[in-house]
């Protein structure tokens, strides 16, 4: 008998742009032949279900069913497509563990944890892996731009704490930047993180578990046409990512390694797509974010990777959704 997943998008920030797009590439890829997907939207007019013929319908925040053709239905597990909250920081992940549903990201603690960055670098700066430095800013406790400057170097990137797809985000070059930085990364969240600038090499690696085992994909490496990697580089071509990336061995073994640990260190579950620089000067990688719930769409990274693994995306989504169900 088919299990019934639900496929869970929209969201209440500014990515729910994102996941949209995730979400179609997710259903296309979904194997039919296993599963019954059920589309599921979250967004600020409440929880809904859109069926593919006919009008949406409430679910019931009960117990987290639908009625579908007079039929009550009630899923096996979550497929979840939200980027930003509440789908990636650990609020949705808490309201299932309650109802004892399995889904496929971190669970709730982890999610929490990956969403604020300043306490993901810290955790994984514990665990033995390369972070920037960087300083944690709070709206209520006001630092000048003098004081942040006497801690860190120029340059340094300045973006809100808690959030993604680089909205908010700006790098600073000269001291007189910093204050509208700030202003900018503010009006997003009422945390922001400074952190220093680190030449190198840019990748981002997808890590999943398959049959109880994390397994790290093809290693992408990009290179932006604007300052960094923002949403406009990220989601509208100014990017140029090579997949996988042409690096040597030693480098390749290093960042999968680094990508590894920080799985387990932050008890990652699902796919998770982690940032890294890596600095030639001291030969290391540098953890940048952890992307809990990362980008699904036909312009996202995760999908290139597992083609270039040798995989079709449907077998992959089975994977993700057979390891949640265990």
């Amino acid at each position: 008998m088919k299990k019934k997943i639900a496929l869970v998008t929209g969201g209440l920030s500014g990515e729910a742009q994102i996941s949209y797009k995730s979400a179609v590439t997710v259903g296309n890829n979904v194997d039919r032949d296993k599963f019954d997907v059920y589309r599921i939207d979250i967004n600020a007019t409440g929880w809904w279900y859109e069926p593919v013929n006919g009008e949406k319908s409430k679910v019931s925040r009960d117990d987290f069913s639908i009625a579908d053709n007079g039929a009550k239905i009630n899923f096996d597990a979550i497929l979840l497509c939200i980027h930003g909250t509440p789908g990636e920081d650990g609020k949705l992940q808490g309201y299932f563990d309650m109802l004892q549903l399995p889904y496929t990201s971190c669970d709730a603690a982890t999610s929490a944890l990956t969403f604020n960055k300043r306490y993901t670098v810290a955790v994984a700066a514990f665990g033995g892996i390369h972070v920037a430095k960087s300083l944690h800013l709070f709206n209520h406790t006001p630092v000048s731009p003098e004081e942040i400057l006497k801690q860190l170097h120029l340059p340094v990137f300045v973006k809100p704490n808690n959030g993604g797809s680089s909205i908010g985000m700006s790098k600073v070059n000269e001291p007189g930047e910093l204050s509208a930085a700030l202003v900018k990364a503010f009006k997003e969240d009422d945390q922001v993180l400074v952190e220093e600038f680190i030449s190198g090499r840019e990748f981002t690696i997808g890590v999943f578990k398959h049959k109880g085992e994390p397994m790290v994909l093809p290693i992408t490496e990009i290179m932006t046409q604007n300052e960094f990697f923002d949403f406009e580089a990220k989601y509208q071509g100014k990017s140029e990512e090579t997949t996988p990336a042409v690096i040597d061995d030693t480098m390749k073994q290093q960042l999968e390694s680094a990508a590894k640990r920080v799985y387990e260190v932050l008890n990652c579950r699902g796919v998770v797509r982690i940032d890294f620089i890596y600095n030639l000067a001291t030969g290391q990688p540098f953890m940048l974010e952890v992307n809990t719930v990362p980008g699904q769409s036909e312009a996202s990274v995760i999908p290139q990777q597992v083609k270039a693994m040798g995989w079709s995306l449907k077998d992959f989504y089975s994977a993700v959704i057979e390891q949640a169900l265990t």
